[in-house]
């Protein structure tokens, strides 16, 4: 008969978040972490070898389910607003759990070169990969301007669509982000103004009625 799977390591995960939050990675005791998780220190070298392992595994615990959402709301053959525009109105509805963790990222990766690497090295591998492909694919198809550098469609995207919904989210009721509307209609109007800068001239053009269209010329 197989050995019931333990739940001692995702203690332990659950215990550093508080802890990380609390006291920083750097200033937070593995002996409090084992102690607030019911087990011992040697059970949490056993399982992360070191500090850092251990902030990346507190980082994963969330960052898997809201991997699976993103993938999700890229996928299928909608236009690439449309998938970017479920993209960011996920984010708006960010849990505490994922709240929490993003603070404790903005903080610890300006704190430590090597920490900044290892997150960014998985964000390339995740995230950051779903979009600028989707992006990509966006150009291949018509829908976005081929002139503007991917690097630049991603950091667009991310100032206009992701950055509001996270602001949002993490503000709560303060003034004036207060007068943000919901994910949803935040996210279609952040969609609006992200096209306005890296949809497709063409496109653009096209939708432009004649008449309109000479006038901007002779402008």
């Amino acid at each position: 008969m197989p050995r019931p799977r333990s739940d001692i390591q995702p203690r332990i995960v659950h215990a550093a978040r508080a802890r990380f939050l609390e006291s920083g990675v750097d200033g937070a005791s593995l002996r409090a972490i084992a102690s607030d998780a019911g087990t011992n220190v040697g059970m949490v070298f056993y399982y992360f070898p070191t500090k850092d392992d251990l902030f990346l595994a507190v980082i994963e615990d969330v960052y898997v389910k809201l991997l699976d959402d993103i993938a999700a709301a890229l996928a299928g053959d909608a236009p690439v607003r449309e998938r970017l525009e479920r993209v960011f109105a996920r984010l708006g509805r960010a849990s505490e759990d994922e709240l929490t963790v993003v603070r404790l990222v903005v903080r610890e990766v300006l704190l430590s070169h090597e920490r900044f690497g290892r997150v960014f090295a998985r964000m390339q591998r995740g995230h950051v990969a779903m979009i600028l492909s989707t992006l990509v694919e966006g150009t291949a198809r018509g829908e976005i301007d081929a002139s503007v550098p991917p690097p630049l469609l991603l950091l667009s995207c991310i100032g206009l669509g992701a950055l509001p919904q996270m602001v949002r989210r993490a503000a709560g009721d303060r003034a004036p982000f207060s007068a943000l509307p919901a994910p949803e209609k935040l996210a279609h109007e952040s969609v609006e103004l992200l096209f306005r800068a890296i949809g497709s001239k063409k496109k653009s053009l096209a939708a432009t009625p004649p008449r309109s269209r000479k006038r901007a010329a002779v402008r």
